[in-house]
């Protein structure tokens, strides 16, 4: 939903080539059932990519139009009525939901999830949420006998779509193993972020970092294009340069530059400024816990409300075009 995780050259290579030792222990069956909860942009087209690799899958969402097109669209999903139904029928559960609230409330309301799982369930919450809910609902999963882990994601729909998206795993390594096989359905980077609630800390740092160069990118390509810079040969000099970033080289704000993304087709099918907003809030909140100073966050979650206010549902680099109303 975000900018790519990026681990350092030798990280990356170290950690995935633990990944493809605990895959290779324990490879993907056709006869794991899947359930998914929550199919919204990102996890209709991830529910999807477990369908495609043979897996049954069991999918739920409040809005029943989406669980009926993966239904139609797949050869291995069917429809739940509810996450209760899901966790009965699933050894493997993946959730994909908004907020803390909507997280909590699926796995604890009586016809959710805890009540309802089959013993020894592995619980993989996709969503990105406080790092305090992602732990506190690890303990409650380990004394029912089940293993939750908090895996987000980046890279977006395009990752979502394409499988290739990036997963931050809070677990140990032995629960990692347990989900790598299904995570790799749908991802291309599966990493072990350590303990529970690490894959949250991992994403909120991401995000807030986003939520910063894409208003850096968006300011220097708006006083770049005022100054009479073609955008074009502006975005390519910065992708060359000390300037570039995922928001200017993968994700560029400015219309005409790139295509496939959401600034080519009127802000939409991307990542909402409200859940950007989102993110930004509970990245703030976890500095404030440890005392850590993140002065552009909190000044940028001003900005990206103001876009909220703007263009209510558009995606976050519409941040370009309130710059440059703003700005005239």
């Amino acid at each position: 939903m975000s900018l790519v995780f990026r681990l350092s050259s030798r990280v990356r290579t170290n950690a995935l080539a633990s990944v493809r030792m605990l895959s290779a222990a324990r490879p993907v069956s056709d006869a794991t059932s899947v359930g998914f909860i929550g199919l919204g942009q990102m996890g209709a087209r991830m529910a999807h990519n477990i369908d495609k690799a043979g897996m049954k899958v069991t999918v739920f969402d409040l809005y029943e139009p989406a669980a009926n097109a993966l239904v139609e669209k797949g050869s291995n999903t069917r429809k739940a009525s509810s996450p209760g139904e899901v966790a009965a029928a699933s050894s493997f559960i993946v959730t994909m939901l908004p907020d803390d609230d909507v997280v909590e409330e699926t796995y604890r309301d009586d016809n959710g999830i805890f009540k309802n799982m089959q013993s020894e369930a592995v619980l993989i919450d996709s969503s990105t949420i406080s790092p305090n809910v992602a732990q506190a609902l690890a303990v409650e999963a380990k004394e029912k006998g089940a293993t939750f882990m908090d895996a987000p994601v980046s890279g977006g729909v395009g990752g979502a779509e394409a499988g290739t998206l990036t997963f931050m795993v809070g677990a140990a390594e032995a629960d990692f193993a347990k989900a790598t096989p299904l995570l790799e359905t749908m991802g291309k980077n599966i990493v072990c972020c350590g303990k529970s609630g690490g894959g949250q800390i991992a994403k909120l740092c991401n995000n807030l970092l986003l939520a910063i160069s894409m208003m850096g990118t968006s300011e220097a390509m708006n006083m770049g294009v005022k100054l009479g810079m073609d955008p074009k040969i502006l975005a390519s000099i910065l992708n060359s340069s000390t300037g570039r970033c995922w928001s200017s080289d993968s994700y560029n704000p400015c219309p005409g530059v790139m295509e496939g993304v959401p600034s080519s087709r009127g802000y939409t099918g991307g990542f909402a400024v409200e859940l950007m907003l989102k993110d930004l809030r509970l990245a703030i909140e976890a500095a404030k816990s440890v005392e850590a100073l993140v002065p552009l966050g909190r000044m940028s979650q001003n900005y990206y409300i103001q876009v909220a206010k703007e263009a209510e549902g558009k995606d976050f680099s519409y941040i370009y075009q309130s710059l440059k109303i703003g700005g005239r």
